[in-house]
């Protein structure tokens, strides 16, 4: 069944079908415990005020980073 779909993507990303799985459930776990600190953020703004967007920053910095890597290579 995988063997008929299709892994341009994967090879985009520079990564094995595994590799990528993991990868993305890193991603959500990070998306919903953002979600939580940002819901947290909204009911008490004095709390958390930076926390999600520096996460964002950073993780926009990864991602470009590895994006640039993988084209590099």
């Amino acid at each position: 069944y995988l063997s008929n779909m299709n892994f341009n993507h994967l090879n985009e990303v520079g990564e094995t079908y595994w590799e990528h799985l993991w990868c993305t459930i890193k991603y959500c776990c990070l998306f919903l415990g953002l979600s939580i600190i940002i819901l947290i953020h909204g009911i008490f703004p004095f709390i958390l005020t930076n926390t999600a967007s520096d996460r964002i920053k950073v993780l926009h910095h990864d991602l470009t980073c590895k994006k640039l890597k993988t084209h590099d290579e």
